[in-house]
């Protein structure tokens, strides 16, 4: 059957791999969302053992130590201050570290309408956290508690600030943070003796960890340039002069330190299981800023557009970006972002309309000379020298491409996997309803409705499409498809089945066309004759 198959065929059957490979996997083989306590057990990630090397000075080739962890104790989870905002709550803990984040909005709820907790106070390297190089100033730090200037904050609009100090035996730890309603904080670090220490945005929140959407260390290199580290990945200290962002995240959601103008001194350190540990050098007079919550790209681009660089869509991103950019750009039309899935699709539909209307041409063309193509199999079964050569005397008298379907998929197959990086990723989709009985386009069609229309779309598309299918084997393995499509979208986010149900109609649309146009070229060869 392999020999039999035609160019069309295995283009064909490439994508539809490839897009079970990535889909499938990530939807059907991953866990999805599970508790913060069972996330690759962070709190062992981010533990230096006696033997891992701790974040190395940047400027330097040899490693320091950075002492451990905090000693077990009963009051090493004491709350010192709560900062509240209209979108989040933030509690500081007594060694000055960011033990637990909130998020307060009604989507980021889960089912049982609990809050969503980006940052929990079993993680052992938290936001703000402070370590030292030298190990006694560095076991004293996770010793003697920090005071706070305020135990209750309700954050205004210019952002309100608490003072956090911590007297060590010859040096005493300022720090200032000033936080902001859009999730964005202000933090100012002062030392009363110069020593060297390194202080962590946290490792990354686990809220929404899968295997195919990327989780782990984002570092916005000096140049602008971005580099990534999945967990699991990391192998040796990688350090980054003036790196301008340094972010843990997984699909949704970020915690993440930035300087945009002279940059930070970085260091991404190798945890347990490989997992990337941030950290970064700090000064005795040290300024920074940092976010903690979801990456919605309208909150990161009003703080700075450089910031949205988090957002990150995989090889496809130089693609997906643009996309995106369309679908917000469509979502401030529609008000809705349902229908500007709908309109997203079918202006792609239409930039591509030129390749797809010359593989539909093609396709119709070879299906003309399907026939004789099959009366050459018959007549050379044995020699297939010669039914190569006579059939490539037939496409050529014809002016027939066998090739001429396959280019324009090939070609459209990087923008299908970029839009469907995007409507994975987007955090905009969570929580938002398309028509009355989808209410969540980053959940599943809870009346499985789109599945089933995607899947009679797609059997319709099939049916109209002209084939060049000599074995029947292959026919009947093509017209499975749809059922099996079906099947797998069940579970698949709202808003992906949205696209690829849309995608369908127009196929069928342009196929309606393209059919209809062969037609009347067919009856005007007839008058002719």
């Amino acid at each position: 059957m392999t020999d039999k198959l035609t160019p069309q065929m295995r283009i064909i059957i490439a994508t539809v791999l490839s897009f079970l490979f990535f889909a499938l996997y990530d939807h059907f083989f991953i866990p999805k969302n599970p508790p913060l306590t069972e996330t690759t057990t962070l709190e062992q990630n981010a533990t230096p053992s006696s033997t891992t090397s701790a974040p190395a000075d940047v400027k330097s080739v040899s490693s320091v130590d950075v002492a451990g962890t905090p000693k077990s104790s009963s009051n090493v989870g004491e709350i010192i201050t709560t900062i509240k905002a209209a979108g989040y709550e933030v509690q500081i803990d007594r060694l000055g570290r960011i033990a637990k984040f909130y998020l307060e909005e009604a989507k980021y709820k889960d089912d049982k309408g609990e809050r969503f907790q980006l940052i929990d106070a079993s993680q052992s390297l938290l936001p703000l956290e402070i370590r030292f190089s030298d190990k006694a100033i560095n076991e004293d730090a996770f010793v003697m508690s920090y005071s706070a200037d305020k135990d209750k904050i309700d954050v205004s609009e210019n952002g309100s600030s608490v003072v956090l100090t911590q007297t060590l035996s010859n040096v005493v730890v300022t720090k200032t943070i000033t936080f902001f309603p859009s999730g964005k904080y202000d933090l100012h670090v002062k030392l009363s003796t110069p020593k060297e220490y390194f202080l962590s945005p946290g490792v990354r929140p686990s809220i929404a960890v899968d295997s195919y959407t990327f989780h782990g260390a984002l570092i916005k290199k000096s140049d602008g340039s971005i580099k990534t580290i999945a967990d699991g990945d990391a192998k040796n200290d990688d350090h980054f002069a003036n790196a301008k962002i340094v972010a843990g995240a997984d699909k949704y959601y970020t915690t993440f330190f930035y300087e945009l103008g002279k940059g930070l001194e970085s260091v991404v350190s190798v945890g347990q299981n490989k997992n990337p540990l941030l950290f970064v050098k700090g000064e005795e007079d040290f300024k920074l800023s940092g976010y903690i919550g979801p990456k919605e790209h309208v909150k990161l681009k009003a703080i700075s557009p450089e910031l949205t660089d988090v957002i990150e869509y995989g090889f496809f991103t130089f693609i997906s970006k643009p996309l995106f950019a369309l679908l917000a750009f469509l979502h401030g039309i529609f008000g809705n972002w349902g229908w500007a899935i709908v309109a997203m699709t079918i202006t792609v539909r239409l930039v591509l309309y030129p390749l797809t209307y010359k593989g539909m041409v093609s396709m119709n063309k070879l299906k003309e000379l399907a026939p004789k193509v099959k009366e050459l199999q018959k007549k050379y079964a044995d020699d297939k020298q010669k039914l190569n050569t006579h059939m490539m005397e037939l496409y050529k008298k014809n002016g027939a491409n066998p090739m001429g379907g396959c280019l324009p998929i090939v070609l459209q197959i990087p923008v299908f996997f970029a839009v469907y990086r995007v409507l994975q990723n987007a955090i905009e989709l969570k929580g938002a309803p398309w028509i009355f009985w989808v209410q969540d386009l980053a959940i599943k069609d809870p009346y499985f409705i789109l599945p089933v229309a995607m899947g009679i779309t797609m059997f319709l598309h099939q049916r109209i499409t002209p084939t060049t299918f000599t074995d029947p084997m292959q026919e009947k393995i093509m017209k499975f498809l749809p059922l099996i499509f079906t099947f797998f979208f069940v579970t698949f986010p709202a808003g992906l089945t949205l696209y690829w149900f849309t995608n369908n109609v127009a196929s069928i649309v342009q196929q309606f066309y393209v059919n209809k146009l062969f037609a009347k070229k067919h009856e005007e060869q007839k008058v002719e004759k």
